[in-house]
């Protein structure tokens, strides 16, 4: 379980050293131009999370985000006790994550972000967005195609920072730190609430749907966001 804790912890913080960090160099690259920014802030977070995934996937199964450690809990994906840690885990490493950031790029340790970010079209995309990312998720592992999900999450998340208004943050632990850094990727502390509870919603919908589309998803919970831990891990991977 320590382990597995860690590879979350380290996981998550290597996730946002690459939103913010990439977001910090766009700025610092191409000041006159947003749409640049985004593609460079978008193409970087993308690949970085592709390559966290294949990097802790096989011990943690590179959740990274609280909404889908509850969805997988929910489908019985996680044994008791397991949840609290990883959310956790999530959310210090996150914070973390920031933190080094900022410091990578000499920004104070922590400056809270002013760029507010509200509105219903904003947080109608949050659902979207995280409704959407579960169901990448979910719908590979059901059909037994884990081994292209790093590729899979990378390539959504990619996409959703363009076909999104939000930007696609999709993820309780990546709002939450992100209002520590007040640069191009910040969120204002008092966009948060709005945009967590978006994706709190846009998590139940796609449970409801998943349970829809594919009844015994429980069946292969246990390997989320890719196989990891113990024969079953080896398993799927085996298969894979």
């Amino acid at each position: 379980m320590l382990r597995k804790v860690a590879a979350e912890f380290i996981g998550t913080a290597f996730l946002l050293v690459a939103i913010i960090g990439s977001g910090i160099a766009a700025q610092n690259l191409s000041p006159s131009d947003t749409g640049l920014e985004l593609l460079e802030n978008a193409v970087a977070t993308g690949a970085a999370l592709v390559a966290i995934i294949l990097a802790v996937g096989s011990l943690s199964g590179a959740h990274l985000n609280p909404v889908i450690s509850v969805a997988d809990a929910l489908f019985r994906g996680m044994r008791r006790g397991e949840l609290a840690p990883y959310l956790a885990a999530q959310f210090g490493g996150a914070v973390v994550g920031a933190i080094i950031a900022n410091l990578m790029f000499s920004q104070p340790i922590v400056s809270v972000s002013t760029h507010i970010r509200g509105g219903p079209g904003l947080w109608l995309s949050e659902v979207l967005a995280t409704f959407g990312l579960l169901m990448v998720v979910f719908g590979l592992t059901r059909t037994g195609r884990t081994s292209v999900a790093p590729f899979a999450v990378g390539a959504y998340i990619t996409g959703a920072y363009f076909f999104t208004s939000s930007t696609s943050f999709a993820n309780p632990a990546v709002t939450l730190a992100r209002t520590l850094s007040n640069t191009f990727a910040g969120i204002a502390p008092v966009s948060v609430v709005p945009f967590v509870l978006a994706q709190i919603v846009g998590a139940a919908l796609a449970c409801l749907t998943v349970r829809l589309l594919w009844p015994r998803a429980a069946d292969r919970a246990q390997t989320v966001v890719v196989p990891h831990g113990g024969d079953v891990g080896a398993l799927e991977v085996t298969r894979a």
